[in-house]
């Protein structure tokens, strides 16, 4: 079929089978051909992509109206976070738990309460905070524990009391310990003429699983040797304050007539028959208080330290006067006022702060004494060649810290042996100079 278009030209209209395009053939315009068949492709091109942008938009729309509604829907499913009571017994946990746990009916008996108190400060030591203190804040007001075992006679025995009662701070599981102060410097019994006592300070061991036994240990010690007094709350470090309390009152109530004490740990060498010596030279009728005074320390912020304590806790910048672990000596009068004193002053984890604020409380200024190494005996830095572990650097001393059980008996066999020998040729063998520098030799030359 041929159509006139103009003069001398004509198109011929062919169509193509199968295809919805019309195809136009021409001898003479061949390109104006193919540009009409690619407008046509991209006219049905453009449509498609038009309706699948469509059908996309419409789907993302129905996935968000879905998504936004999914939380309302899941909320009433949530179990709300709950608080469990304060004083009822918990395990160690994180500081932010990720599961909600449930409440706990309080319970009021002493003996879950210190279980309570114990098992939220024992965190593992490689935490950032090795102290939960908020859990400690909220039981700080839980300070009275049952006596389990108890000592009424321990002060009776002498007429007028014991001169000196040695009360040594221990935990159940250190038997060894205390086997090595009853044979060596706490022996009970007379020392340069005068009465000496004995008791050990316990809790109830916060890892039961070390030593299963233990009550029954700790029933067969307390018969045979009539020393040991037993409460029960756990046994812990930032516990050691309860300890302090209930030692003083105890000792109030039960030892009222003892002249003076030894309060220490079960790490150290007393040499008792100096501290008898001291002791004789003061009137217990009066205020005593001596140990390795600490003055101006200042509380450490860092939350890795086994002693942190934060700004929330105690916001002064410096401590006061107190003395610093392995032991002190206190009168009778000085250990009434304290024993009073502990109860008007709120607790405080670390025991020996405690007992200085206590000292503040009554406005009683302890007294340094150099013969108590708080951090055992340093060897001087000019004199490496002497030997500090020598019964001669002992001999004068009251109190050394940090030593071994088989270092507290053999120190102690040194110094009562009779042949024991402090001469200046025998207790230093090269004797020390000062290094003099050349010019000083120099000088001494000329002279």
């Amino acid at each position: 079929m041929r159509r006139k278009i103009s003069a001398g030209k004509s198109v011929s209209w062919t169509l193509v089978p199968g295809s919805s395009d019309t195809a136009f053939s021409s001898p003479g315009n061949t390109a104006e051909t193919m540009r009409v068949r690619l407008k046509g492709d991209a006219i049905c091109t453009l449509f498609l992509l038009v309706a699948l942008c469509s059908l996309l938009y419409s789907q993302l729309q129905h996935l968000v109206l879905v998504g936004n509604k999914e939380p309302t829907q899941k909320k009433p499913s949530v179990t709300p976070k709950t608080f469990p009571d304060p004083r009822a017994p918990r395990r160690p946990m994180p500081a932010e738990p990720t599961v909600p746990r449930p409440q706990v009916t309080p319970v009021v008996r002493r003996t879950e309460t210190a279980n309570n108190r114990v098992q939220a400060t024992t965190p593992p030591p490689t935490t950032d905070s090795a102290f939960n203190f908020k859990h400690y804040l909220l039981n700080k007001d839980n300070r009275n524990f049952n006596l389990l075992i108890n000592q009424p006679k321990k002060c009776r025995k002498t007429p007028g009391g014991p001169f000196l009662l040695i009360a040594i701070k221990s935990v159940v599981e250190d038997f060894d310990r205390r086997e090595i102060v009853r044979k060596t410097w706490g022996r009970e019994g007379l020392v340069n003429g005068e009465q000496i006592q004995r008791v050990f300070l316990l809790g109830t061991p916060k890892n039961r699983t070390v030593l299963a036994t233990w009550q029954t240990l700790i029933q067969q010690e307390s018969q045979t040797y009539r020393d040991i007094l037993l409460w029960d709350f756990m046994d812990t470090f930032f516990n050691l304050t309860l300890k302090e309390i209930h030692f003083l009152n105890w000792a109030a109530e039960f030892c009222h007539n003892v002249k003076f004490i030894f309060k220490g740990d079960a790490d150290v060498f007393v040499n008792i028959e100096n501290i008898v010596d001291f002791l004789e030279r003061h009137d217990p009728a009066e205020d005593l208080f001596v140990g390795d005074i600490i003055y101006n320390a200042r509380p450490i912020r860092v939350r890795k330290s086994k002693y942190y304590i934060p700004e929330t806790m105690y916001g002064l910048s410096i401590y006061p006067a107190y003395a610093g672990g392995g032991g002190f000596l206190l009168s009778s009068r000085t250990m009434r006022k304290l024993s009073r004193a502990c109860r008007e002053v709120e607790l405080f984890p670390i025991d020996d702060v405690f007992l200085g604020m206590c000292l503040q409380r009554i406005n009683l200024k302890p007294i340094l004494h150099e013969g108590f190494k708080t951090f055992g005996i340093v060897k001087p830095s000019a004199a490496p060649h002497l030997q500090t572990f020598d019964p001669c650097f002992y001999k004068d001393l009251m109190v050394v810290h940090s030593l071994k059980v088989a270092e507290i008996w053999l120190m102690w066999n040194l110094l009562h042996s009779p042949r024991l020998s402090c001469t200046q040729r025998k207790q230093v063998k090269k004797p020390f100079q000062w290094k003099q520098n050349a010019q000083t030799t120099q000088a001494s030359a000329l002279r």
